[in-house]
């Protein structure tokens, strides 16, 4: 099959690797630089085995600028770009998504497009009716930044929203690039699996509040928090993972999926998804609060990426710690080597690390990191466990 991918992001790229594997794929990009560096197998993001695949991999694989080239032939067009939350609307900004339907029904009206987007529950239903198109499904993705690859390879699960022939076809493509096998199926209605998506990354953030607010609990009281987590968690029922506190969700999914939940419920009563949204608020609050008790003059962010392994720092928790600080009229400086610019937000960002560790007073660090050990009376980290 040819199958178009719009959009090279984490979702895409994975999406592209794992399917070129057996079939030709084309991957649509409006950055030259991004479309370049992919046709020299070089990955624009990080994640290791997206380029351990580029590298070493028989992939039937190229990216172009030219939608006409992407779209004609395609058998399948899998829409990838970003959609997000618009605080203005209370809804997920889909016109990437959109321009992307109109362009594939112009050039292949009868691909069949498969949302990867994220987007609010009943939107496939609703543009199916907007542009007369039939050809719209949704498949969720449930990936982490830094391991999308990976969770493409051993997927938890295939969600894809309709109930047909054409909907098993795409799920046995994606199963057929994995390297699990005994892969769970599940085929359902569009709107079903819009809500899959944004209840399955709700409860994940329910879970790093949850455990954050245990931590807040047990700081504010003089209590050890590993001892609490480590004998909650040892109730099958709730297990030992996913447990380590942080400074709040955040990344590419989370706060917009969460907020978007949220907005859905708008008819519908409810107390536990508003909760979930302002907990992490509240824990971004006390984390700060706990910074400047210490008095610094000049706070240091370790690193602005959420996760080990990821390039990505849109929406990291670290950036609120930060905007609270300075807005006490504290300094702030920034380390994270993945940055070209001289300063972010006004705070200066330093390439030296060791020029880094002199200047700050405090480190702030959401995880710890073996290159802070020589400096650990200056960091500041609620990481109890070293994972994300």
């Amino acid at each position: 099959m040819k199958i178009a991918i719009a959009g090279t992001g984490y979702v895409g790229l994975s999406m592209a690797v794992l399917l070129a594997q057996h079939h030709t794929v084309v991957a649509l990009d409006i950055l030259p630089e991004k479309v370049d560096m992919l046709n020299r197998k070089v990955s624009p993001i990080e994640d290791a085995e997206i380029e351990e695949y580029l590298k070493t991999k028989q992939l039937d694989f190229k990216a172009t600028l030219d939608k006409n080239e992407a779209y004609q032939g395609a058998d399948y067009v899998i829409i990838a770009t970003p959609t997000d939350y618009d605080t203005e609307t209370n809804y997920f900004n889909t016109r990437s998504v959109e321009a992307v339907i109109k362009d594939v029904m112009t050039v292949a009206p009868n691909a069949v497009m498969i949302i990867k987007s994220t987007i609010p529950v009943g939107f496939t239903a609703k543009a199916r009716v907007q542009y007369q198109c039939d050809n719209l499904i949704f498949s969720p993705e449930f990936l982490r930044e830094g391991k999308a690859l990976h969770d493409n390879l051993y997927p938890s699960r295939i969600v894809v929203g309709e109930t047909s022939k054409r909907a098993q076809t795409f799920a046995n493509l994606l199963a057929e690039g994995a390297l699990k096998t005994d892969i769970p199926v599940l085929l359902t209605n569009s709107s079903e699996a819009e809500a899959i998506k944004l209840f399955s990354n709700t409860y994940l953030a329910m879970r790093v509040a949850y455990f954050n607010e245990l931590d807040t609990y047990a700081a504010t009281h003089g209590l050890d928090t590993k001892q609490i987590i480590n004998g909650v968690a040892l109730d099958p029922r709730i297990g030992g993972h996913y447990n380590n506190p942080s400074f709040g969700y955040g990344g590419y999914c989370l706060p917009k999926d969460t907020k978007q939940l949220l907005a859905n419920y708008s008819d519908v009563p409810q107390n536990l998804i508003n909760a979930i949204v302002e907990s992490n608020t509240t824990r971004k609050d006390y984390i700060a609060a706990s910074i400047l008790k210490r008095k610094p003059k000049v706070v240091g962010i370790y690193r602005l990426i959420m996760k080990s392994g990821s390039d990505n720092f849109r929406a990291s928790s670290i950036q609120g710690i930060m905007k609270r600080i300075k807005a006490k009229g504290v300094e702030v400086i920034i380390y994270e080597p993945v940055l070209n610019e001289p300063d972010f937000f006004n705070s200066k960002v330093y390439t030296d690390l060791n020029e880094f560790k002199f200047k700050a007073d405090v480190i702030v660090s959401n995880r710890m990191a073996k290159e802070l050990t020589d400096v650990v009376d200056k960091v500041y980290t609620r990481d109890l466990f070293g994972s994300d």
